[in-house]
């Protein structure tokens, strides 16, 4: 497993700058957060503006297996065209960088709202993932579909999207261990069973009252021996990322202290 972290940890920094930040403290795999996916967007040309920060990235030894999708959309939402044409957007900078694993939510909240029954939820997430495989055809992305609380749990119901939509192409499973921890807590469960599809990490910790994004081992309940048990079982050789936003409540210099920590404690968690 290659060891890594979500940019969001220096949510405050430009991309240049958390790229130089993580560089100097020797943390060279990252995933790119949305909220510096959006930043680098929001100055042009997804494709352009991929590869000036591609080369960056390369040039301070950087690199991005892994990026997080538009955090807030809703794929399945009422204003589905505008969110799928803003996607693309968002595929082309990721394909300019070079990402390979791109984290999506399934969307259906909307939905889920008004009391629509899984069936209208599957086809409108359908319709949406269609587009978006299509636009990305040929190339070696693969949109991975995080277990998200309120909208799709546990792994049955990624798989059932992804066996609905019938592509063994650019699809897969992002599990995010804190999200997990909120519903069945069944972690060892749920790798073995997306094993074919499971692309991508969200390492967080939380003590089963809210989504608190936090280091392992502090006051969290994750199993996390079960997790890392599983995940040498199917033999997971892609980003272990630890997305914990919680832990930025604090001066850079702390985090900077904390980085360190976190190298020493991923060294024992993955021997």
């Amino acid at each position: 497993m290659i060891v890594g972290i979500t940019t969001s940890f220096f949510d405050e920094l430009t991309p240049e700058q958390t790229v130089q930040t993580f560089a100097g403290k020797g943390w060279y795999n990252l995933e790119l957060s949305s909220e510096h996916a959006e930043r680098l967007l929001s100055r042009g040309d997804p494709d352009k503006v991929g590869k000036e920060f591609a080369k960056f990235a390369r040039d301070n030894g950087v690199s991005f297996p892994q990026g997080h999708l538009w955090l807030t959309c809703d794929i399945a939402a009422s204003n589905q065209d505008e969110v799928i044409d803003i996607l693309k957007q968002w595929l082309d900078l990721f394909m300019a960088i070079g990402i390979r694993a791109a984290v999506l939510h399934p969307g259906g909240d909307e939905l889920l709202q008004e009391g629509s029954d899984f069936d209208k939820v599957l086809e409108a997430r359908l319709r949406a993932l269609s587009a978006l495989i299509n636009h990305i055809d040929g190339t070696d992305i693969t949109i991975c579909l995080e277990n998200i609380p309120k909208t799709a749990p546990e792994a049955d119901d990624l798989l059932a999207i992804i066996k609905a939509a019938n592509t063994k192409e650019h699809l897969g499973i992002c599990l995010d261990t804190g999200h997990l921890n909120l519903t069945s807590r069944r972690q060892a469960e749920f790798i073995r069973k997306t094993a074919p599809y499971l692309k991508a990490l969200h390492i967080a910790d939380n003590d089963g009252t809210g989504d608190q994004h936090l280091m392992p081992y502090e006051i969290g309940t994750v199993k996390w021996d079960e997790v890392i048990s599983a995940l040498k079982e199917i033999k997971y050789s892609g980003l272990f990322n630890f997305e914990i936003p919680g832990e930025q409540n604090c001066p850079i210099p702390v985090r900077l202290a904390k980085l360190d920590y976190l190298r020493a404690l991923s060294e024992l968690m993955t021997a």
